[in-house]
């Protein structure tokens, strides 16, 4: 092997010096995770008792919130240590304490010491989770040291549910594990925390013997040990490729995987994005959520939106390229993206579809397995009981009286009134004909259900008023009975395929609306002569695109936020929205409406964010019944970008 061969790529050199010149220029604090198997293995005495080493060395330590549950020896290591007072919340009549975040900002330690990672704040707190208030303490340059329990980390949540049966629902995502500088796992064996519970060095007697019934017990603890000895072996593990790769150590290449989810609007696909989480952590792959946009999901309830929108949140979270995709195939539009993409693994969930949808056309996942070819199928099922419990027969919640059907109804009968005063001289075969336009009509108009609904109203309106005997449901003549049929029949694909142009119409006219608007606002931010100009521009193109209200932030000369746009409005803003705005300026993360932090206001605020450099905050303020989808919050996020780069050039 020549001497050119060993010689580093220039990716590896590039990706050498950004990690080089990330720890020279470092102002992020460090962060230390000091993870268990459960409450009481010592987490908590384990961070003291460094914090007590390093206070005696001469660092700057307080304690921003330790749990010490009643533990005297916990209490004892906690005497020499500088405690931030609590702030306290009323909430429900209840007075609730919660670490003090801006007081920990102000006092500026060299480390602070927090419990409890995965604990949710008060309603009131600025962040929704505590894990929030570590990462912005992170960002001033604080290091934090903190606790966690294996089974509030968010990929390994359906894995603590199968071992433990119970569901957790505080988690943080895994993306905070990553920015970890160091994972301490504190360990001790089942039958030693067991035999701490019973001594009540756990909880207090009463609490230590319901929780050795439902959750401490030993083959629950025997997995969740497991499942955090593994976790920490693989960070190592992750620590050590990347120390490879850094210093040019020669060592076994990856397989190159790439792993693709199928998300929908299902709570199972929670589930399925942190499998593939899993699988793409163990195979150091890269991993995609797709999302298949199609005719049969196109009428999606509020709360389904809603799961979507959370499913593409975690997923994101987790370190997954997110994708929206439209199409009328599901299966088809999925294996041509993972074709495209040289995708080697695909994980789908065990459809709970209806019955007679599957006899007419199969389940997705038999669609997917059968075109699949050289690409690996993983099939999940469901271990959450609500998942499984879910009703099979076809729900009848969309034929709600609405206008549609009110208007199908009126077609019907307009049609049936000039077929009755013309029956004479048309005779039953063009009456037959003439009752299919209501049934054309009502599909193109309403969509198929409409459709199906006028189908069947026809078809009784024939035989009631047109077949012998009249003004009865009876038929004299067999042989209409193949007519209606076929009438059904026609018009029901009449409705499908008039329902299939509808959702392509929208489809099309929605993405062509959404890129035409992104494609002229960039043209003329680009003409704009002026930054006040370019502001009316900006305000009126997003409020158009989005039908929301806009504001937009500027730093004045001092390094001060304030209102530029809409102008009339600069000596309205409220005080806190002002806040809201001056805090994402700062830390350059989103907030507001359809976040965790601050998320009671009706405004949401995205950093404008040009060579790296915050120049300004955009707000957006949506209906209260509205939410950005995760393609609309996308195309958001590029208008914020060109608007930054414009006005930075100002």
């Amino acid at each position: 092997m020549s001497s050119e061969d060993l010689r580093p790529s220039p990716d590896a050199l590039l990706l050498r010096l950004h990690q080089e010149e990330e720890e020279s220029h470092r102002s992020r604090g460090k962060l230390k995770i000091f993870l268990g198997a459960a409450a009481g293995v010592g987490k908590t005495y384990q961070m003291l008792e460094e914090a007590r080493a390093l206070k005696k060395e001469g660092l700057d330590v307080v304690v921003g919130l330790v749990e010490t549950h009643g533990r005297k020896e916990t209490e004892v290591l906690l005497q020499d240590l500088e405690i931030v007072p609590r702030r306290k919340v009323e909430h429900g009549g209840i007075i609730l304490e919660e670490l003090d975040l801006d007081t920990i900002l102000v006092r500026h330690p060299a480390l602070v010491i927090i419990d409890e990672m995965a604990h949710t704040n008060a309603p009131s707190s600025r962040h929704e989770k505590r894990f929030q208030d570590i990462e912005e303490i992170l960002t001033t340059g604080i290091d934090v040291y903190t606790t966690l329990n294996i089974q509030h980390i968010e990929s390994l949540n359906d894995i603590v549910y199968q071992l433990t049966g119970v569901k957790i629902k505080e988690t943080i995502p895994n993306r905070i594990l990553d920015i970890a500088d160091d994972l301490e796992v504190v360990d001790l064996s089942p039958e030693e925390l067991l035999q701490r519970l019973q001594e009540g060095k756990v909880y207090i007697p009463t609490q230590a013997e319901e929780a050795m019934r439902r959750f401490f017990r030993k083959g629950n603890l025997l997995g969740l040990r497991e499942l955090s000895l593994r976790y920490a072996a693989r960070q190592v593990e992750g620590e050590m490729l990347s120390y490879m790769e850094l210093h040019d150590i020669l060592g076994p290449l990856t397989a190159g995987s790439r792993i693709l989810v199928c998300v929908s609007d299902s709570p199972l696909s929670e589930q399925l994005i942190r499998v593939g989480q899993r699988l793409a952590a163990d195979l150091d792959a890269e991993w995609f959520a797709i999302y298949i946009e199609s005719p049969q999901n196109m009428t999606q309830s509020e709360s389904a939106r809603a799961q979507l929108t959370r499913n593409f949140e975690m997923a994101e979270e987790l370190g997954a390229k997110v994708d929206v995709i439209s199409g009328h195939n599901i299966a088809d539009e999925l294996i041509a993206f993972a074709r495209a993409h040289n995708i080697t693994l695909i994980v789908v969930g065990l459809p709970r579809k209806r019955r007679l949808s599957k006899i007419w056309k199969g389940s997705v996942v038999t669609q997917i397995t059968q075109r699949s070819g050289p690409i690996h199928v993983l099939v999940i099922g469901s271990t959450d009981i609500d998942e499984l419990g879910h009703e099979i027969l076809p729900s009848f919640s969309k034929f709600e009286p609405t206008a549609p059907f009110v208007g199908t109804l009126l077609s019907i009968l307009v049609t049936v009134s000039l077929c009755w005063l013309l029956k004479d001289a048309l005779g039953f075969v063009n009456i037959a004909m003439i009752m299919l336009l209501p049934v054309v009509f009502s599909g193109i108009m309403w969509g198929k259900w409409s459709g199906i609904l006028a189908s069947i109203l026809a078809v009784a309106a024939l035989d009631f008023f047109f077949v012998s005997p009249s003004f009865t449901f009876a038929i004299e003549d067999i042989r209409y009975l193949p007519s209606f049929i076929v009438f059904v029949l026609v018009g029901g694909i009449t409705s499908f395929l008039a329902d299939q142009l509808h959702w392509q119409r929208e489809s099309a006219r929605s993405r062509a609306r959404f890129l035409s608007s992104l494609y002229l606002f960039s043209k003329e931010l680009m003409a704009a002569r002026s930054s006040n100009e370019m502001l009316i521009l900006i305000t009126k193109s997003i409020s158009e695109a989005f039908e929301c209200k806009v504001r937009i932030f500027l730093a004045n000369k001092f390094g001060q936020l304030q209102l530029v746009a809409p102008s009339d409005e600069s000596g309205l803003i409220e005080e806190r929205e002002l806040g809201i705005a001056t805090w994402v300026f700062q830390r350059g993360l989103k907030a507001g409406r359809g976040t965790d932090t601050l998320s009671s206001t009706k405004w949401s605020y995205l950093p404008l964010t040009a060579n790296e450099l915050i120049i300004g905050v955009l707000g957006v303020s949506l209906n209260q019944t509205d939410q950005l989808q995760p393609e609309q919050m996308h195309l958001l996020e590029s208008f914020t970008n060109i608007i930054a780069i414009s006005l930075a050039k100002i």
